[in-house]
C-alpha cells in the first residue's frame, strides 16, 4: 500500500480500535491502554507499511492481540461494560418503560459477553462496527465462512439465550 499517512489512515481508527478492545477486555481503562499500545506497535512497524494490504485490517489484528494477551494476564470473567455503553433510554419514555428498556439492553450485553472470543469479536466487527465478512476475516486471520459461521452462531446463541431469560423471567 502507498503513501500511508499515520495521521489521516491509523489515527483515524482509534475509536474502531477502542471499541473492538472493549468488547474483548469489558474494561474501558485496559481498552484505553490497549489502543495507545496498538498505535505505538502500528507506529513502530511504519518502515513496513508499505508491504501491509490493509494498514486497518493490520491494525484491528494488532489490536485484538493486545486484548487477548490482556485477558490472559488478567481474570476479567466478571466484570461488565458500565451503564454509559447500554445506550441511553428515550426520555420521553415514562420511568418503568426507561428500566425495561435499561434491562434488556443489560440482559443482551451480557449474554454478548459470555459468548465466545471468536463468535464475540465477529459479532463486534460485523453488527456493531459494519465491517465486510472480507475485512473481518482478513482482521482474525480465518476464512470467511468461518467469520459467517460464527456471526450466525453468535446471533442464535443471543436470540435463543434471551427469549429463555424473557420466557423464564430469569
Amino acid at each position: 500500500m502507498e503513501n500511508i499517512s499515520f495521521r489521516n489512515d491509523v489515527l483515524p481508527l482509534k475509536n474502531v480500535l477502542y471499541r473492538l478492545a472493549l468488547r474483548i477486555t469489558l474494561s474501558h481503562e485496559d481498552a484505553e491502554d490497549i489502543v495507545q499500545d496498538t498505535l505505538i506497535k502500528v507506529w513502530n512497524r511504519r518502515d513496513d507499511w508499505h508491504d501491509i494490504g490493509s494498514i486497518e485490517a493490520y491494525s484491528l489484528t494488532v489490536c485484538r492481540n493486545l486484548s487477548l494477551d490482556r485477558m490472559k494476564r488478567a481474570d476479567a470473567a466478571n466484570q461488565t461494560i458500565g451503564d454509559d455503553e447500554a445506550g441511553k433510554a428515550d426520555s420521553g419514555r415514562d420511568p418503568y418503560e426507561r428500566m425495561m428498556q435499561r434491562d434488556r439492553v443489560e440482559q443482551v450485553r451480557r449474554i454478548v459477553d459470555s459468548l465466545p472470543e471468536k463468535q464475540k469479536s465477529c459479532m463486534q466487527l460485523r453488527d456493531f462496527e459494519g465491517k465486510s465478512y472480507k475485512e473481518i476475516a482478513k482482521a482474525l486471520a480465518m476464512s470467511e465462512e468461518q467469520v459467517k459461521v460464527n456471526i450466525f452462531r453468535a446471533r442464535q446463541a443471543v436470540k435463543q439465550k434471551y427469549n429463555e431469560i424473557e420466557g423464564y423471567g430469569l
